[in-house]
């Protein structure tokens, strides 16, 4: 092993980097701390919007860059400026929405705006797994559309997150890119996009690269990252599948699960 195994560590934020409650714990931020004293870049790389992921970002002093919105954003959290932005074509989004409730039948929707302050917006029967989340609710679903957007997400009354997921991806794959992102959460994303393709363009303009790359993570939407990087490590809580491809399985996020494996590293 050399000296510096990866000069790169990508973090998700929910089920990875946060505890359960929402925090980050003083061991965690001291492994970090040590990971960057020997000269790697920490990069978080989530789903959430830039809007939802900047609270958390300046609670913990995270300054540098990070990608959010499943890849869709990279976002410069230091100065709060967005760097890149990938929006859903919303003609697209309709079509995709109108094809999988021919197949399933109602859904609960939300869509996340556009840009560094874009809102999530919501009908009233989306349920957000985290309530503290700020959320814009309206009447018609056609009001989701109504401004550029990154994302669609999708819930139903009957269907468990993954058979809604395997559904969408079998019904309107060839117009969105459905992925599991936590409970209850179920994403149409721009097609082909991903958080490898967000934590690829990251990477490049910090003059690194996937072999650099060690990423931990949870849910399926970490799957594409950890494909693109040179080791993937899964939480103990994680998904099924991440389990199943991961290269390391760690401790959950409640046992400091990504400081674990990064005193080992870091020495």
């Amino acid at each position: 092993m050399t000296a510096l195994p990866y000069r790169l560590v990508a973090t998700d934020l929910d089920g990875t980097l946060l505890t359960p409650e929402g925090t980050v714990t003083e061991r965690t931020v001291a492994a970090l701390a040590t990971a960057v004293a020997a000269g790697a870049v920490h990069i978080v790389v989530t789903g959430r919007s830039a809007s939802w992921a900047r609270p958390v970002l300046d609670r913990v002093g995270y300054t540098g860059l990070a990608v959010c919105g499943q890849g869709a954003q990279v976002y410069d959290s230091g100065e709060h400026r967005l760097l890149t932005s990938m929006t859903l074509d919303r003609q697209v989004a309709a079509l995709a929405l109108e094809k999988l409730s021919a197949e399933v039948g109602p859904l609960a929707l939300a869509a996340s705006r556009d840009g560094v302050e874009g809102e999530v917006v919501a009908t009233a029967g989306y349920r957000l797994s985290n309530p503290d989340l700020p959320v814009l609710r309206v009447e018609e679903p056609r009001e989701l559309l109504t401004e550029p957007i990154s994302k669609m997400y999708v819930q139903h009354a009957e269907l468990t997150d993954d058979q809604l997921c395997e559904t969408a991806q079998r019904v309107v794959g060839q117009l969105v890119t459905p992925v599991v992102a936590g409970p209850a959460i179920v994403e149409l994303l721009p097609l082909g996009l991903s958080k490898a393709t967000g934590l690829a363009v990251a990477a490049r303009r910090l003059g690194l690269a996937a072999a650099d790359t060690i990423a931990f993570g949870d849910m399926p939407n970490d799957l594409p990252m950890f494909r693109w990087a040179g080791y993937g490590v899964a939480m103990g809580n994680a998904h099924p599948e991440l389990l199943a491809i991961a290269d390391e399985v760690t401790l959950s996020n409640a046992e400091d699960g990504v400081a674990v494996v990064l005193e080992r590293l870091f020495r």
